[in-house]
């Protein structure tokens, strides 16, 4: 941003600064306050963990104050696609004041397995909040580890 030169001589340069400051935070006002897990245009954004073993792909979920009959598990065409709905719900009436907030947000996500994965194998745990789904590798994937030696460069 260029300075700009007053009438009286002076200039404005600790606008400019200020404008510089009021724009970057209106820029980082989306990824610092604006939560992965939250609402986000009335869509709610999940954290998913993806780990493998040797026989196992394990996705886990953080679905806190998601009631599980509103979660569909799927797994088509080599996607595993979680998705549902989550509804909050808060109502408080004292003797002076009555107090309300609801938050509803629908939830997809959607994640590439390997090919092979049986369906009927899939197991589905919902636990405090988390949900847990393991698939099994069909046999020619999972890992058959062998050590390997590692040798000297002399």
């Amino acid at each position: 941003m260029r300075e700009v030169a007053t009438t009286n001589g002076g200039s404005i340069a600790p606008f400019s600064t200020l404008r510089r400051e009021m724009d970057r935070l209106f820029e980082d006002f989306g990824t610092r306050f604006m939560d992965v897990g939250a609402f986000t245009n009335g869509r709610f954004l999940p954290d998913i963990d993806y780990a493998e073993t040797d026989k196992d792909i394990v996705v886990t979920t953080e679905l806190a104050g998601v009631d599980p009959k509103d979660v569909e598990i799927a797994l088509t065409n080599d996607v595993l696609t979680i998705r549902g709905e989550k509804k909050s719900q808060r109502d408080e009436k004292k003797e002076h004041y009555q107090y309300a907030e609801r938050s509803y947000g629908s939830f997809e996500r959607a994640i590439s397995v390997p090919p092979g994965i049986d369906a009927a194998k899939v197991d589905a745990k919902f636990d405090k909040g988390v949900l847990k789904v393991t698939l099994p590798k069909p046999a020619e994937l999972q890992s058959k580890r062998q050590k390997i030696e590692i040798k000297s460069a002399s």
